[in-house]
């Protein structure tokens, strides 16, 4: 199966780089399974980009290069001291989010760094990230085939090409079809998120990665003023795309240190009371990632406005409450207390 054009542009570079006399049309056609005006289409694309690609003839025949030295500024300006440690750091996280086509290089750029560093630093900067670690957020499971689905919506981004995918739906448990204009792709809370709009519902909206089952790209473009500006999903605590509304919520004494202590939403406003209560005001989506905020502090939180809200959170609250009743009323605490490990006649008496 071809590649998408990023993905299949970046071969053609890998494969240029990687030439001692450089690649010649017909060579890079076959690599990339695509005919020779693809070819010279990819190449008049990168080097607009601003790759230092140049042609020569060698033999009688043109072949294509890379610049020997395409970071010379770089080379020349160089990298402090601090700068290469920072870098060397933050190489378990940069690894984490990088995926195809591009992990295997990152590992091999953090090898040649490690090749600036004495090994006394590289002891000393490896010990680093066991004493600050930064905790993975989970992530979602069944990844087959995601690189490919990934690499065409990077695509479909970038080029500003419309798509039609294969969604499935949690909410109503099947798979959809939609016509889509891709404009962004955002990781957060462990996952990547793709913004896009859907023609079938004339607006944008928030699909998960992980459930585009399929991609396919059309020819047709979308135009550039219709994309995405700013910063991604401002109005949400998560990941979720819509209006802000005025939120206020009263939290108790006991939790009130660790509220005042963070910033949860720029739009932020904090109100301190004599008795060691906080009231936080937030001007943020009504979404799951609100409402799951909200019940994680259990009884030491109070919506105060709006009133949906608040009767939302009060009917969830109920409802758990009530499962709990449910399932305490049909416990036999006996047989389950001499299923423990720890349980033996000693201790029930």
């Amino acid at each position: 199966m071809r590649n998408s054009a990023v993905i299949r542009q970046w071969t053609l570079l890998q494969a240029i780089a990687a030439s001692r006399h450089g690649q010649t049309i017909d060579q890079l056609a076959e690599l990339a399974g695509v005919t020779t005006r693809t070819i010279r289409r990819d190449l008049e694309a990168l080097s607009v980009a601003g790759f230092p690609l140049y042609d020569h003839v060698v033999g009688g025949q043109r072949r294509w290069k890379l610049a020997e030295k395409p970071f010379a500024a770089m080379v020349e300006k160089g990298f402090t001291l601090e700068e290469v440690s920072a870098v060397y750091f933050s190489r378990s996280l940069l690894e984490t989010l990088a995926g195809a086509p591009f992990q295997a290089h990152l590992k091999t750029a953090f090898a040649k760094i490690e090749c600036a560093l004495s090994p006394g630093m590289r002891a000393f900067l490896d010990r680093l990230p066991r004493q600050i670690v930064t905790k993975p957020a989970p992530r979602p499971r069944g990844a087959k085939g995601r690189d490919e689905i990934v690499s065409k919506l990077m695509d479909a981004v970038l080029f500003r090409r419309q798509a039609d995918i294969t969604y499935w739906s949690i909410s109503s448990r099947r798979q959809k079809q939609y016509r889509i204009h891709p404009y962004r792709l955002t990781y957060g809370v462990g996952a990547l998120y793709l913004s896009a709009y859907v023609e079938e519902y004339g607006e944008t909206r928030t699909f998960a990665v992980n459930r585009i089952r399929q991609v396919s790209l059309r020819e047709e473009r979308f135009a550039k003023e219709e994309a995405l500006d700013g910063d991604a999903f401002p109005h949400s605590l998560g990941i979720h795309q819509g209006p802000p509304v005025h939120v206020e919520i009263e939290f108790t004494r006991e939790v009130a240190p660790y509220i005042k202590e963070r910033e949860w939403h720029r739009s932020q406003r904090l109100t301190e009371h004599a008795d060691g209560r906080v009231t936080i005001a937030l001007d943020v989506c009504d979404d799951w990632a609100l409402r799951s905020w909200i019940l994680g502090f259990g009884p030491r939180a109070r919506v105060v406005a709006p009133a949906a809200l608040a009767e939302a959170i009060r009917t969830d609250l109920e409802e758990a409450a009530a499962r709990y009743a449910r399932a305490f009323a049909a416990v036999d605490f006996e047989t389950w207390q001499r299923r423990l490990p720890f349980w033996s006649e000693r201790v029930a008496s």
